[in-house]
């Protein structure tokens, strides 16, 4: 991927003053290697994810049952301050796929999860970049009011920096049932703004610093991007993390999270009934047996339930209205549900 390369070798990290300096020892190396691996990685077989019951070879195909509604996501639109490289669900000041849902939307799936009693523990908010939702600070009061946990996936840019007044309010009025998860996707501003385009690293360490400093519960969320192992970039994010002033457990899997990455042109093994035992793994540990997303596409009348946060636009994993409608099983029948999920294990929320 010449392209990522040539990028690559025109970024440097920042210090905290927005000075210069070096990359991180590595960055340009393991992110050009990344690159290459990915491009030689072998092209998903198109007789796979066809049918929702069987696999290609005959076998049947894994099924996930919602056990307990954990966690409900909601989209609040797709529309973003930036565009990413490799977005998965392809946000940008353009995409507006998703159109943004309304407080008086999101307090109604809340009515409901009350009425069914689902024991609904958290709620989350997604995007796009939902602080360029202005409603999002009127969901979250919503959402804190009626004793649920809150959190928000977030580039800590300036939209979110534009809501300081309100966040201060929800933080004086709640602490830390209101979780900021900042989106870093490297230790080093090289990697970073490969990703998530130049001048972008600046904006969010200190979108992030600012939220550490008032008090905030805060996370990260990182990924394999630069081909490091797991143990390479957790030692990257704690220097960072120490260089900074943020109080982060850089080893703690929910304070600092790092995501396998996704493309579902790779080839990925099916997963059927046969694999949980295989994996030694329960289809419980899976996203969709805790989980659904509320969106709203763009035309439509109303918001709809979708299986996977993950896959919004497919109306495969389109689950009607409601909740009381989308409490169905979930046939993997994606390569996310395999590469993210069963053999990466993911999940957008834990803890």
């Amino acid at each position: 991927m010449p392209r990522v390369k040539s990028r690559y070798h025109r970024q440097w990290r920042k210090t905290n003053d927005g000075r210069a300096a070096a990359p991180y020892s590595g960055e340009m190396t393991t992110a050009t290697t990344a690159a290459a691996t990915t491009a030689a990685a072998p092209r998903l077989d198109p007789r796979k994810f066809r049918d929702p019951r069987v696999t290609a070879a005959g076998e049947p195909r894994a099924t996930v049952a919602l056990t307990t509604l954990d966690t409900l996501w909601f989209n609040t639109g797709t529309l973003c301050n930036i565009a990413c490289e490799n977005c998965y669900i392809e946000s940008s000041p353009r995409n507006d796929r998703l159109a943004y849902l309304s407080a008086a939307e999101v307090g109604g799936y809340l009515d409901e999860v009350e009425r069914l009693r689902l024991g609904t523990r958290l709620i989350g908010f997604t995007g796009g970049e939902p602080f360029m939702n202005r409603d999002l600070p009127a969901m979250l009061s919503d959402v804190l009011e009626r004793g649920f946990e809150a959190i928000v996936l977030t580039n800590a840019m300036k939209p979110m920096q534009h809501k300081k007044q309100a966040l201060l309010g929800l933080q004086a009025r709640f602490g830390e049932r209101l979780t900021l998860r900042v989106s870093l996707d490297h230790y080093g501003a090289a990697v970073h703004e490969v990703e998530r385009g130049p001048r972008s690293w600046a904006p969010t360490v200190a979108g992030l610093r600012w939220l550490a400093a008032n008090g905030f519960r805060v996370h990260v969320a990182s990924r394999y991007l630069s081909g490091e192992d797991e143990a390479t970039l957790r030692g990257g994010f704690a220097r960072l993390f120490a260089e900074v002033g943020i109080a982060i457990e850089a080893g703690d899997p929910v304070a600092l999270t790092i995501f396998p990455e996704m493309d579902a042109t790779v080839d990925v093994p099916e997963i059927t009934t046969a694999c949980w035992g295989i994996l030694g793994k329960s289809p419980d540990s899976v996203m969709c047996a805790t989980s659904r997303m509320v969106v709203k596409r763009n035309g439509a009348a109303a918001p709809s339930v979708v299986a996977c946060t993950l896959l919004p636009y497919d109306t495969l994993w389109d689950l009607g209205p409601t909740l009381a409608g989308a409490a169905g099983a979930v046939a993997l029948n994606h390569p996310h549900c395999a590469k993210f999920c069963v053999l990466g294990g993911a999940a957008c929320s834990r803890g």
